[in-house]
């Protein structure tokens, strides 16, 4: 089975239209053969010229991946493709920062040793209170949570993975272990 030519030149047009099209232009012929040889059996198959467009602009970036990876130009990471070409920085010019003024006006450092007691006074008692409300509910794990949380600074996300419950679960028990500080504090 044969393409016609001006299927051929929609998929050429596609094809360079492509956002992984550009820096990789020696590939063309590379493109081109992969997207027709995954797309020949369905091109007669489609009437509607825009269904056909549609379809062939997902077979054109299959096509463009899988001849890239194949080429080592890209490589599979968690969030997507990555590149593994050189990225080359353009001659932007340098900015420069050296007239910013950085002002910390608006941070509150203790003035005198009474606030900084009063201040390590809040912060003991915040966490007496967080063990004792771990020690009433042990299988929430409370402590272990607001360690990761506030002392580790771990996302919601990673503590979940850590303690091997869902995401949701993670907030829950945080919204209730400030609920029961707040309880305590007032």
């Amino acid at each position: 089975m044969e393409i016609a030519q001006d299927k051929i030149d929609l998929i050429g047009k596609i094809i360079k239209n492509d956002r992984k099209y550009p820096n990789n232009e020696d590939l063309y012929e590379d493109f081109l053969n992969e997207t027709c040889k995954r797309s020949v059996a369905i091109i007669e198959a489609i009437d509607s010229e825009a269904t056909l467009e549609t379809y062939l602009r997902r077979v054109v970036t299959t096509s463009i991946i899988n001849v890239l990876k194949d080429s080592g130009r890209l490589r599979r990471t968690r969030s997507g493709y990555m590149s593994t070409q050189e990225v080359v920085l353009d001659d932007s010019p340098v900015v420069d920062y050296s007239d910013v003024v950085i002002s910390y006006s608006n941070v509150k450092i203790p003035e005198n040793p009474e606030e900084i007691t009063i201040q390590k006074e809040i912060l003991t008692f915040v966490s007496d209170t967080i063990k004792k409300i771990d020690e009433e509910d042990p299988e929430k794990d409370y402590l272990h949570l607001y360690t990761l949380r506030y002392d580790k600074g771990m996302t919601q996300k990673e503590i979940a993975s850590e303690l091997s419950i869902s995401q949701s679960e993670v907030s829950k028990r945080l919204y209730k272990l400030m609920e029961k500080v707040r309880d305590v504090i007032e």
